[in-house]
């Protein structure tokens, strides 16, 4: 998709909940205008982040036991967890600025 890793339903737990950084969780799909249009603000927030925040994105087509777990329904959805719980939610693209911000406390 867009160059930052991709989870599964198989691997979301080991990946993402099992994880030793805070994660950000990308809920997106191919078929997705915004989501496309936030690929180069998550590769270079996770460059940028590297060894604070790990960033990931996960397909809601192929993995709807994670998108159903989590009640997502809008894409994109953007999740930060830590230490295996979801701490924030934000739906919508937004400018990498402005996801910066929204994710300060986290880092």
């Amino acid at each position: 998709m867009s160059g930052v890793p991709e989870v599964t339903d198989t691997d979301f737990a080991e990946e993402v909940l099992g994880a030793g950084l805070p994660v950000l969780v990308e809920f997106t799909a191919d078929w997705c205008p915004p989501c496309r249009q936030m690929a180069p603000v998550l590769r270079e927030l996770a460059a940028a982040e590297e060894g604070r925040l790990k960033v990931v994105q996960l397909n809601v087509d192929r993995n709807p036991a994670t998108t159903n777990a989590y009640k997502v329904l809008s894409m994109p959805t953007f999740v930060v967890f830590r230490d295996g719980e979801p701490l924030r939610s934000m739906v919508g693209a937004r400018p990498g600025r402005r996801l910066r911000e929204e994710l300060r406390d986290v880092l």
